[in-house]
């Protein structure tokens, strides 16, 4: 992730970028009458920060990054458990999560458009063109046909005959909304058994007249201790991984 946002700095920072042919250039240089150079900042500074504090919120919703911090937090509120672990740490596991999960995607956007970019085989544009390929393949691979076609028809286009067809504009906000559905598929397989303890400490609490007791406080204790005994977190990490293809 870190050496893709490097190639998009490259791009933005780029000779053709950078060139003087009526573009907007990051430092204009001036050569005075005694041969002095003046250095001045314009405007493509302003839209390279602009740009950069985008490409977050961009990488992260176009990883597995939104399914696993959503299903996570559903898990958190199941047990029951308002501020442990903390919004640190859900988000702390979510992104080595999500590292491990889009390790192969990384690997082939290193191979197929930071290495030949460094090594000057290919222009910036086709770095960043080879790049959007593997993303837009994972994308696609976890995208409902559904979606997609319901954005095609908003952003008024043709239903493509194949997926591969939509642009990346398309395919984004697609990919989100079927990363939303599925995380809250998993969430809500996840809350039936702590649902469950519920509603069986309930009835018991009502049967003993015991009415003015919080079933929370009772059924805490039994959800965590039950989530402990099967091993709940490895289970709940490899279900989000096998999701992804992931060891299968």
């Amino acid at each position: 992730m870190l050496r893709l946002l490097c190639v998009l700095l490259a791009i933005l920072l780029s000779p053709e970028v950078l060139a003087d042919n009526g573009a907007l250039s990051a430092i204009t240089v001036t050569t005075a009458a005694d041969g002095s150079q003046q250095y001045s900042v314009t405007l493509q500074v302003l839209a390279l920060m602009t740009a950069l504090s985008f490409i977050p919120a961009m990488v992260i919703m176009m990883t597995s990054f939104t399914r696993i911090i959503v299903v996570l937090a559903i898990l958190r509120q199941a047990i029951g458990l308002q501020q442990s672990p903390s919004n640190q740490v859900l988000i702390g596991i979510t992104l080595f999560l999500t590292f491990f999960i889009m390790a192969p995607v990384f690997k082939n956007i290193n191979d197929t458009a930071i290495q030949p970019y460094l090594a000057e085989d290919i222009s910036p544009v086709q770095a960043l063109d080879a790049a959007i390929v593997p993303i837009k393949a994972f994308m696609l691979h976890q995208t409902r046909t559904k979606d997609l076609d319901t954005f095609a028809q908003i952003a008024g286009l043709e239903v493509a005959a194949q997926p591969q067809d939509y642009p990346i504009t398309v395919v984004i906000p697609a990919f989100i909304t079927s990363e939303l559905k599925t995380a809250f598929q998993i969430g809500f397989m996840l809350f039936i058994p702590f649902l469950i303890i519920d509603l069986v400490v309930a009835s018991v609490l009502m049967a003993m007249g015991m009415m003015m007791l919080s079933p929370m406080i009772i059924s805490l204790p039994f959800k965590l201790m039950m989530f402990v005994l099967v091993d709940g977190w490895i289970l709940v990490m490899g279900t989000l991984a096998t999701s992804y293809g992931v060891g299968t």
